[in-house]
């Protein structure tokens, strides 16, 4: 009896030891299981932070993105890239466009990104005092659309509210309106869009800031932002804006002609330091030495700055200035010191 109980003793710790070995290998496998799949997803050169040119097109399935992506060596499997998708259901999330990774990027971290749709971003800043016409250019200098696209783009219908006080028969509808800013944008955004997300930010810049001012001055959008664009194309110096505001204020308020030069070369379709008497006998209502009052419309994009000066004119008795040549001006009170002014700086 006792040689029987301890063969059961033996075989129940030989098998106990048997448990014991086997779990042991399994949390092994389990453990190097993990371990080979961590690998997997662990970048395939921490080291190379170089980025690498991706471009995934439309309609691609998970597998020819996994494909791509293993091309260009970016992870170490195509087969996990596609379990860890179908894993967290990004398969069917996955976007067209064109990335930049680099080896030292995660497989979680590139699919994470390619579902999120995170494509290259292409920024173009967009200086106070432009035109429709010289942002045009500029988009063009840098391949973000054609000159037709462009041309084409400005001549739409835009749903804005303060668009409706343009006139009708303005030859640059948009005028004023596209908010100088720096622009992050996708590679295929269109000319169109371009002008939607400037147009959204000047929206949002003037509700935000600016509306409430120009309601309690009982002034208008359209108006401010014609105000606001002479002064951001006369100041050269920021601390000048409201000065220069307050001139045109007190020409306007004695019904003198506001012989602002930049409303000329607006007319002359030209940009330069310099503006002729010839040039002063330009036949246009842009012409603000032979029209009374502001401009029909704005003769450029101002920024914020030069609008709050719009809204804020100095109050002082300057009704006159003249360029010094180092960006500054000279402001007189009246023709004669005017005339002195002139004298002194315009050689």
């Amino acid at each position: 009896m006792v040689k029987e109980m301890s063969e059961i003793k033996l075989v129940s710790t030989k098998t106990r030891l048997v448990m014991a070995g086997a779990i042991i290998v399994l949390l092994g496998l389990t453990l190097l299981g993990f371990r080979l799949v961590s690998q997997q997803y662990a970048p395939v050169d921490a080291g190379d932070k170089s980025y690498i040119n991706v471009i995934i097109p439309e309609n691609s399935t998970a597998g020819q993105i996994a494909a791509i992506l293993e091309e260009h060596q970016l992870i170490h499997s195509k087969k996990v890239f596609l379990a860890y998708c179908r894993h967290n259901e990004l398969d069917n999330q996955l976007k067209a466009g064109h990335y930049k990774f680099s080896r030292s990027q995660s497989l979680e971290a590139i699919a994470r990104d390619i579902s999120q749709g995170k494509v290259v971003s292409i920024s173009f800043t967009i200086p106070e005092g432009y035109t429709v016409q010289q942002i045009g250019e500029l988009l063009v200098q840098k391949n973000l659309c054609t000159a037709e696209a462009w041309n084409n783009a400005v001549q739409q219908d835009y749903d804005f509210s303060f668009l409706k006080e343009v006139a009708d028969n303005s030859t640059a509808p948009l005028e004023g309106f596209l908010f100088p800013d720096t622009y992050f944008i996708s590679e295929d955004t269109s000319a169109e869009q371009i002008v939607e997300i400037m147009l959204t930010r000047f929206a949002r810049v003037w509700e935000e800031n600016l509306a409430e001012q120009a309601q309690g001055k009982n002034i208008s959008t359209y108006e401010t932002v014609i105000l606001a664009s002479m002064i951001e194309r006369e100041a050269m110096v920021k601390d000048e804006r409201k000065i220069i505001s307050g001139v045109i204020q007190n020409r306007l308020e004695k019904g003198m002609p506001l012989q602002i030069d930049a409303t000329v070369l607006y007319c002359l379709g030209q940009y330069k330091d310099t503006v002729t008497y010839a040039d002063l006998e330009v036949n246009s209502p842009y012409n603000t030495y032979q029209v009374g009052g502001i401009p029909p419309g704005p003769i450029a994009c101002p920024g914020q700055a030069a609008i709050e000066a719009a809204l804020n004119p100095d109050k002082h008795g300057y009704y006159y200035y003249v360029a010094r040549g180092d960006g500054t001006h000279q402001f007189s009170k009246t023709y004669a010191e005017h005339l002195i002014a002139k004298k002194k700086y315009i050689k």
